[in-house]
């Protein structure tokens, strides 16, 4: 029989919900225009394509032009669509109502948009755990991308992986396609003859042999210099045409390559996503000894071999990692839970809840979007918008006290009209939340410096790519920004709201190790100074106020350090107001002494925070930056305004208090 072999090709087209409109308006410009309108010239090229909810209500609006193309590209019969959750969540990672609602929420949205509903999803990240399966079943979706590594990870050999496998939750069953990993990492990467020459050799008699692609279509146009290469170059038109051009290469639909081919047999899968996934999710020490472990073994001609074996951490390790992700997804599945306790549903707040499961801020790496506050800041003001119209539906208790994030320490949350604050009770009596419900905003969602596996890259040389074709940006070392590595020192403590130090004459500065006040609800007392320390939150008049009674054995200082998550960061749009006028910008240092009253104003919040000290402190201000990696290079990104308060204190008792009280508007 002759050989041949179907190429089934997918890109999957995502952009965070929230993202700078300038950040999508380049990706479409160098990325989803060009693309589409080449595709277009090629009617008997067949692809698939997965676009996300979010960017998808962004292209409809802004450029509804291509997206009539998209249209007619599906109606002719050249695309496929494919389907998932509408906000590009974790599904593995959100409760399994929510799982069915994202998924016909995105089914839906395209059948509206675009002109057909989809049988195949895409996974996020392609994050598999079993449990995702009797969802995706219930919703009518019959299979699924996923990683060949997956495959090799269940036992299976690599040359068995060109066609479809069959799995099932419970017996509700779901078929999967296994994603070429050696393709992935040549399109667009090598050379146009030599992708397709690749495909032809992987052609079998009969036929029944798939080349199975679905991958970033970022990584044509946006990754660094895939623009020039892909489309001034024109690597995307030669690769489609020596495609069409070759005797054995037949692009086809994975709808139709599922109806008319045989599976070839049942799997099952372990929790796992792509290779570098697993070191990614590892902490800084182990993901070092894993990216070690690997280039040892591709030093020693062994990787191949043993890679299904060389496993690093899951996705869900990010919740372990960090904190600030932990207690964002904890909230995020109590909001569900009220939502789902309703009688009935409003589609405004399921919306709400669906854009405050985009996945991109809960993780960090490569792409992981955890280090890039405006991503953060977009998921809370969703999942604040939510809880403000939940409270007025159901509201609750003004103080609650549980272990939220499940870490081993209860919370405190309390609750007053339009404001939400949470106490974690590890020693140290801090604020790891603080928001603002008609601001819709979190002032305590800064980020804590740590160590990345990757710092240890810091200061070397930019990397070149040697030969023809173009470097993935996996292995590229690139600085956006000049970094040091003292710039990437780590915290000796979590980053939070009311962290607090005793300072002696001498200098030495100790951390009191505070114990809840039996019979206060949100008290605290902890020895300093040979003496004592009573700490304590209330609410009172539209503000948290937060007070010291000190009774120290001996002189020293009192001092607490706040870190404020404020939108402008280092733009023009956000600076401090003292009593004798504007200071300067939050990415300013600046030193108050003996200030009562300082106004942190933001535009694009729309409003801000005022800072009121009794008696009188002396501040310091100065921004905290994290030093992290992404595609495009190492980059300094401004976490949080840091406001360090100090007051000299004698023996004897002292009190020292500061209210926080948000504001809407800001002045001229």
């Amino acid at each position: 029989m002759t050989r041949s072999i179907s190429l089934l090709f997918g890109v999957h087209a995502h952009q965070p919900a929230g993202n700078f409109t300038g950040v999508v308006e380049e990706a479409h410009e160098k990325s989803y225009r060009p693309f589409l309108r080449t595709v277009y010239r090629y009617p008997e090229f067949r692809f698939a394509i997965h676009l996300s909810g979010w960017l998808l209500e962004q292209l409809l609006e802004r450029h509804p032009e291509d997206l009539a193309l998209l249209r007619h590209m599906v109606s002719r019969g050249q695309c496929e669509l494919f389907g998932g959750g509408d906000m590009e969540p974790v599904l593995a990672a959100i409760p399994a109502r929510d799982r069915l609602s994202q998924i016909e929420a995105l089914s839906s949205r395209l059948e509206a948009g675009l002109g057909a509903r989809p049988q195949g999803a895409w996974l996020t990240e392609r994050v598999w755990e079993s449990s995702v399966v009797t969802a995706l079943h219930a919703a009518g979706l019959r299979y699924v991308m996923v990683d060949d590594y997956h495959f090799l990870c269940a036992g299976l050999d690599a040359a068995a992986l060109g066609g479809w496998f069959s799995t099932e939750e419970g017996g509700e069953r779901l078929d999967l396609f296994p994603i070429s990993e050696a393709l992935r990492y040549r399109l667009p990467f090598a050379p146009a003859r030599e992708a397709v020459a690749w495909i032809e050799s992987q052609a079998r008699e009969g036929g029944g042999e798939a080349a199975i692609y679905f991958d970033d279509i970022e990584k044509f146009g946006i990754w660094p210099d895939t623009f020039e290469w892909v489309f001034e170059q024109r690597w995307l038109e030669h690769f489609i045409e020596g495609v069409l051009a070759s005797p054995v290469i037949r692009t086809r639909h994975f709808a139709e390559f599922h109806r008319e081919q045989h599976g070839r047999g049942v799997v099952y899968l372990p929790a796992t996503s792509y290779l570098e996934m697993g070191e990614w999710s590892l902490p800084a020490a182990r993901a070092a000894d894993y990216a070690a472990l690997l280039e040892a073994q591709k030093a020693a001609g062994h990787y191949e071999r043993f890679k299904p074996f060389l496993r690093g951490g899951i996705w869900r390790n990010f919740m372990s990692r960090y904190p600030e992700a932990n207690w964002m997804h904890k909230r995020m599945l109590g909001l569900s839970e009220r939502l789902a306790a309703l009688p009935r549903a409003d589609a405004r707040l399921r919306a709400l809840l669906h854009r405050g499961q985009a996945n991109d801020a809960y993780w960090h790496g490569l792409f992981g979007g955890l280090y890039l506050p405006h991503l953060r800041r977009a998921v809370w003001n969703a999942l604040l918008s939510l809880e403000r119209e939940l409270e007025q539906l159901a509201p609750s208790a003004p103080a609650a006290r549980q272990d939220a994030d499940l870490d081993g320490h209860d919370e405190l949350l309390l609750r007053a009209p339009g404001l939400v604050a949470a106490l974690r009770d590890d020693g140290h009596a801090a604020l790891v939340e603080f928001s603002s419900l008609p601001l819709a905003h979190n002032f305590g969602d800064s980020l804590t410096r740590r160590v990345e596996h990757y710092h240890g890259r810091i200061g070397e040389q930019a990397s070149s790519h040697a030969g023809e074709g173009i470097a993935s940006a996996h292995d590229r070392v690139a600085f956006r920004h000049a970094i040091t590595r003292a710039d990437a020192e780590p915290d000796a403590r979590n980053r939070a709201l009311f962290l607090d130090a005793w300072e002696s004459r001498e200098g030495a500065a100790t951390w009191p190790r505070y114990r809840p006040t039996r019979g206060e609800e949100a008290g605290f007392h902890a020895p300093v100074a040979g003496g004592t320390v009573h700490k304590r939150y209330v609410f009172h008049d539209g503000a948290l106020a937060v007070s010291w009674q000190l009774e120290p054995g001996d002189a020293g200082t009192w001092c607490s350090e706040l870190n404020l998550a404020m939108p402008s960061c280092d733009g023009f749009l956000g600076r401090y107001r003292g009593e004798d006028g504007v200071l300067g910008g939050f990415g300013e240092r600046h030193v108050l002494e003996n200030c009562a009253r300082l106004r942190l104003e933001d535009g694009v919040l729309g409003g801000g925070l005022e800072v009121l000290m009794d008696p009188p402190a002396r501040v310091t201000a100065q921004p905290l930056h994290t030093v992290s990696q992404s595609e495009a290079g190492f980059e300094k990104v401004m976490q949080a305004a840091t406001l360090e308060l100090r007051w000299p204190v004698a023996p004897g008792r002292a009190t020292v208090s500061v209210r926080l009280r948000p504001f809407q508007g800001v002045d001229p």
